[in-house]
This record gives structure tokens, sequence and C-alpha cells, in this order.
């Protein structure tokens, strides 16, 4: 794997002064490296098995164009559409997911910069299409979704025509901690891979990913004081990503990747649906 990374690295930047310095830990997706070219710093991303069945390169490339104009990430200087390979500029600073305290407004003006810049990525996020192929990967694999889950995904259903009906702006798609780089000073966000139109406070519910109360805090410093309705769609879209990220975490289990990565996925994939209970009830 790293041969192959330094070879790549040494014909994109058409140097042979290539070393790498370490890999960046933390994601289950892809494997990101830090290499060192001609005395420079780059980061190098490697999709991990089965990554591109649920991203378009495509659409992600033209999305990192338009976000980069905007000054609030680090510059691809490569994307291969076709295997997901990508080389950017090294972001000096660490994930937020690795603080103790997160710098909140900092946070709420990068992603209000996002929503309100009028640009339009490539696509609609499409949630709920989404989610119909999620489950039909992982259905195709011979998997059956456990009566829990069609019980509380039919409960969810009931909010689709609300949530699809609000106003769709250009989102991140995957805002968590980890996605943001802070360096004491300047606050950076990476990783558009799921960028897409839909609705602001989407992001917000991502920012959730590692403890609910987290996300919910960033949605107060948002909007300062969130309104029943800015309330609702939180824990909503907070569902909503339990449901995707479940299929996801099943797939991962039923194709191995438990064993080889050392991730119980299919405890994972339990997790997310103890967390969509508990905000259906929250809800309700």
């Amino acid at each position: 794997m790293e041969k192959t990374i330094l070879d790549d690295v040494k014909r994109i930047l058409k140097t042979e002064n290539v070393s790498i310095i370490e890999r960046l830990m933390g994601g289950m997706s892809n494997y990101t490296y830090v290499v060192n070219a001609a005395g420079k710093k780059f980061t190098y991303r490697l999709p991990g098995e089965y990554a591109d069945f649920f991203v378009d390169r495509v659409q992600e490339k033209e999305n990192i164009r338009m976000i980069e104009t905007l000054g609030i990430t680090n510059r691809t200087l490569y994307l291969n559409i076709k295997d997901g390979c990508k080389l950017a500029e090294y972001v000096e600073g660490k994930p937020l997911s690795t603080l103790t305290d997160y710098p909140y407004e900092k946070v709420a003006e990068i992603l209000k910069k996002i929503h309100n810049s009028n640009l339009k990525a490539a696509s609609d996020y499409e949630p709920f299409h989404r989610l119909k192929n999620y489950e039909l990967i992982v259905k195709e694999l011979g998997f059956i979704h456990p009566f829990r889950y069609l019980k509380l995904r039919a409960s969810f259903n009931h909010h689709q025509k609300f949530l699809e009906n609000q106003h769709k702006v250009f989102t991140h798609g995957d805002s968590q901690p980890s996605n943001f780089v802070y360096d004491g000073e300047r606050l950076l966000v990476v990783d558009f891979e799921f960028s897409g139109n839909n609705d602001p406070i989407y992001d917000i519910a991502c920012f959730a990913n590692i403890r609910y109360e987290e996300g919910f805090k960033l949605l107060n410093v948002y909007y300062d004081e969130p309104s029943k309705e800015e309330i609702l769609r939180f824990n909503l879209w907070r569902c909503f990503q339990c449901f995707q990220w479940f299929n996801v975490a099943m797939f991962k289990e039923m194709k191995g990747m438990s064993k080889s990565l050392k991730i119980n996925f299919g405890k994972v994939a339990e997790q997310y649906l103890d967390l969509a209970e508990m905000l259906l009830n929250k809800v309700s």
C-alpha cells in the first residue's frame, strides 16, 4: 500500500523526493496519510474497501472546486474519479474530535458560510432516496432488516414530507467533529465526499456524531434561540443519520470488515438503532 502511495505522489507532483510521515488514524472509510514531497506536506487519501458503493467521485470533485472558493477548506491538487485517490494540501492543526473543548462559534461560522454561499452542489443529497439505495445494497448481500429496524423506520417515515419540504442549500453532508481541523486560531473543514443540496440543519445534526449534546449545543449557537421546529428538524435528521449509518455498518459487517478492521460493525449498527429509538421517543 505505501509503495503505491509513494509512486502515485511522485507521479502527480513530478518529484522523486517523497516520503510518508504518518498515517492519520480515526477514519473508518478511508486510509489517509501525511506525505512529504520536496519539503512540503500533503495528505493522500486512499479510499477503503467498497467506498465506491456510497460516494459519487464526479460530484465530490465538482463540489470541492466550488467550496474551495470560500476559503474554508484545504486545496485539493488531485482527485481520481475512478478510484477516489486524492492528494491535498496538508492542514496544520488537530481534528476537533481529539479536543475536549470545541470552538462552537467558529464551527457555526463555517457552516453558515457554506449554507449562505448561494452555491449549488452538483446534485441534491436526496436523503430518502439514498437510504433506499443503502438498504438495497445490504439486501443484495443477503441481509434481512430486523423487525425493530422496520418498525422504527416506518415511524420515522411519517416525517418524510415535512423534511423533504425544507429549503435546500449547499451542505457538507458529513460535518462531524473529526472533519474540522483547528490550530488554535484557524478552523477549516475537510472531506466533502457526502456534500449535496439539503436542509442546513442536516449538517448541525451531523455534528452530534460523537455525542448528541455537542450537536444540540451547536444548534443553539447557530440559531441563538432555535425554534421548536428547528429542534424538531435537528432530532429528526439525527435519527435519519442513524438509519443511514446502520445500513453502512451492516454492509461492512456483511463484507467481513469487522474482522479485517477489528471493529464490531454489528454492534455499531445496534447502537445506531438504540439512538434512533431514543430520538423518535424524544420527538413524540
